[in-house]
């Protein structure tokens, strides 16, 4: 079991850096795109809303899998043609970022509007009153969602493998079939999968301690 293991651990390692990479790309970019669309979803023009709000429900409402597929393989039909990576981190990031509008829906509408009517009394302008009343409140109810949210995408990150691309499951399932032995490596799987996540969930509680100063 231990030579296993000692041979698959550079193949993991490619892979891993590979999973590590897809999840970091979709974080960031699903982060930037949801809070911008959030912030239209809650602030803006009624078309704005409406079209946000059509897209957060219609990508929440399909299910990943689908969504990956449907982005690698529907995309070419009207003439857009992506690579395998580059279709799963658009279909992964679609995915999060309508997750990240709704944390961020929840998080501003949790503020109470005598707050922003405070701040306009004293002559704030609009980004004045996000950026110095209303965000720095949300972000501790923003926080712990979407720290939750960054460990499914890690979690989600395993289904690009399907696309064919090197990640850290496809690398298992690779030396599965050199080795023929599934269960050391699927536990070795396992066990990377959770040391990640849960140092993530270790860094969301301290974050969280660390903002616990702001009382309601």
């Amino acid at each position: 079991m231990l030579g296993q293991i000692a041979y698959a651990l550079p193949f993991l390692a490619q892979g891993f850096a590979v999973t590590v990479w897809v999840s970091l790309l979709v974080v960031v970019l699903s982060l930037i795109a949801g809070v911008m669309m959030g912030v239209g979803l809650v602030y803006g023009p009624a078309p704005l809303r409406w079209a946000v709000r059509i897209f957060s429900d219609t990508i929440r409402g399909i299910p990943i899998l689908v969504l990956i597929f449907f982005v690698y393989y529907g995309l070419p039909a009207v003439g857009i043609h992506l690579e395998s990576f580059w279709a799963a981190v658009l279909a992964l990031t679609l995915f999060k970022t309508a997750q990240v509008i709704e944390y961020l829906r929840g998080a501003v509408g949790s503020i109470p509007k005598g707050q922003s009517e405070a701040a306009m009394a004293i002559g704030l302008t609009f980004r004045q009153r996000l950026a110095y009343v209303i965000f720095p409140q949300a972000f501790r109810r923003f926080l712990p969602p979407w720290i939750n949210g960054v460990t499914d995408a890690v979690k989600g990150s395993a289904l690009v493998s399907l696309l064919g691309i090197t990640d850290l499951m496809h690398a298992i399932n690779q030396v599965i079939g050199r080795t023929y032995e599934a269960m050391p490596l699927y536990i070795l799987g396992a066990v990377i999968y959770f040391v990640v996540n849960y140092a993530l969930s270790l860094a969301s509680r301290r974050l969280e301690r660390r903002f616990s100063f702001i009382r309601e």
